[in-house]
């Protein structure tokens, strides 16, 4: 047989990646409408979803004691109607001009977010401050939705990963700290929130003047300010200071917390404390170490507790900003999560604790460095190709009393970060003996062997 074997077709060169084009995340415009709103907007050529974002300074600490969760309620109802719109009318007319609008409750304030394509622009912003100006907050439709958060409540009891969350922040925080409590109320709340609840808290916390909106997309030949005026602008209310949110503090001493799960085949994990948030100079260095530890398949914990041990799918370590004041003083949530198979419980956290203690004593490589800055910076011009991430980011900033040009510059703090500075900060992010680990499972197959292990005081609970 002949080894001279000439190919039928003719192989291109492989094409070669030219020279990157400079990037950065964009800066926003800023501006005041006549009633007091601030506005940041942000041109995105080619962006033709325009993606706006409404911060209503509504937190959720100003929920009347017993009525957790009626800021939840009063989100989902914003689009239920409007003085002359009702919630189907509603519904209709936000299909017709080819826009969703969202809302949710979280610690900082209520956040409305609205896309909608830019030749129906001027559509989507007026039902967006009809919404904003005139909710119907119709009784039958807070009655549905109350009757909705209840039935909520019970699936979340039956997610592990969910009840982990709930016992991990009611573990950190005071009973009297909003953080304590779950976002959208407890069971016992919520069955007491009605339309006057509702309304008297849209009265008391929902104005133009302490509100914020960021609009961002393609703008061209868009008056903008002169569209927000006549949209925006009309929605009136009175003066007002924006909410004052108390210092986030937490009791992080070591420990664990079993919720027990009888027969669970899996362990739910969740280890976590309090510690810097994005006011701190060293938060993009936390970032960048945070990753190396847990942030992809590649990272520590998933080299060990994943490929080496097969323990888990997949492990995650993140940092989640809490809340922040207007004096810059805010922290965030630093957690380890992810599930592991019941009998696997024990060895997967003495391993975690193993990588944590290693990581003290021998710190990240510049391998792993390199890889996570290639990372984190490389897929950010990706991260924020549509306009509602961009949109997001900057409401992000906003309602945690950052400046506009933040963003940008973690992004060139994460290139220039050299490996000791990432390791100093993860380290100081997960010290072995001040973390809480909360785990969902069944107690009475794995309480004795995490106790062996030292990690704490191992208390069970229903």
């Amino acid at each position: 047989m002949s080894t001279d074997y000439v190919p039928a077709m003719t192989f291109h060169p492989q094409p070669q990646p030219g020279t990157p084009s400079p990037w950065a995340f964009p800066a926003p415009e800023r501006a005041t409408l006549g009633n007091g709103t601030t506005v940041l907007h942000c041109h995105r050529p080619g962006q033709q979803l325009v993606a706006v974002e409404v911060l209503l300074d509504a937190p959720l600490a100003a929920e009347p004691e017993g009525l957790d969760g009626v800021a939840a309620i009063l989100a989902r109802a914003l689009s239920e109607g409007t003085d002359t719109l009702t919630a189907e009318e509603y519904a209709a007319e936000l299909e017709r001009a080819g826009a969703t609008l969202d809302a949710h409750a979280d610690h900082p304030c209520i956040r409305v977010s609205l896309e909608v394509p830019a030749s129906r622009l001027q559509r989507g912003l007026t039902l967006l401050a009809d919404a904003l100006r005139a909710p119907a907050l119709p009784e039958e439709e807070i009655e549905r939705l109350v009757a909705n958060r209840l039935d909520e409540i019970v699936h979340e009891q039956a997610n592990p990963a969910r009840r982990a969350v709930k016992a991990l922040y009611a573990e950190l925080f005071d009973t009297a700290d909003r953080l304590s409590r779950p976002r959208a109320g407890t069971a016992d709340t919520v069955k007491s929130i009605d339309r006057a609840a509702v309304q008297a808290f849209y009265q008391a916390h929902v104005r133009p003047a302490t509100a914020t909106v960021v609009v961002v997309g393609d703008l061209t030949g868009t008056d903008l300010p002169a569209l927000l005026e006549s949209t925006l602008g009309t929605w009136t209310g009175t003066p007002a200071q924006p909410a004052e949110l108390a210092p986030v503090t937490a009791d992080d001493r070591g420990r664990v917390l079993i919720v027990d799960r009888p027969g669970s085949v899996q362990t739910q994990l969740l280890i976590g404390r309090i510690g810097p948030d994005r006011h701190d100079p060293a938060w993009a260095a936390q970032i960048l170490g945070t990753y190396c530890l847990g942030g992809t398949l590649t990272s520590r914990l998933d080299r060990v507790l994943r490929e080496e041990k097969g323990y888990t799918y997949g492990v995650r370590a993140f940092a989640q900003p809490l809340r922040s004041a207007a004096d810059g003083s805010g922290r965030a949530l630093l957690a380890i999560s992810g599930s592991v198979d019941t009998a696997s419980t024990a060895p997967a956290l003495a391993d975690t604790w193993t990588i944590l203690r290693t990581l003290a004593a021998e710190g990240l490589t510049d391998a792993e460095r390199d890889e996570a800055v290639q990372f984190l910076v490389g897929v950010a011009p990706l991260k924020y190709e549509t306009a509602g991430s961009v949109a997001g980011t900057l409401a992000d900033q906003v309602e945690q009393h950052l400046p506009d040009d933040y963003q940008a510059e973690v992004y060139r703090q994460l290139a220039e970060l050299p490996t000791a500075a990432a390791t100093e900060a993860v380290v100081a992010a997960f010290p072995p003996e001040r973390l809480v680990t909360v785990l969902v499972g069944d107690a009475a197959e794995i309480a004795d062997d995490v106790r062996a292990l030292g990690i704490g005081e191992v208390t069970v609970v229903s």
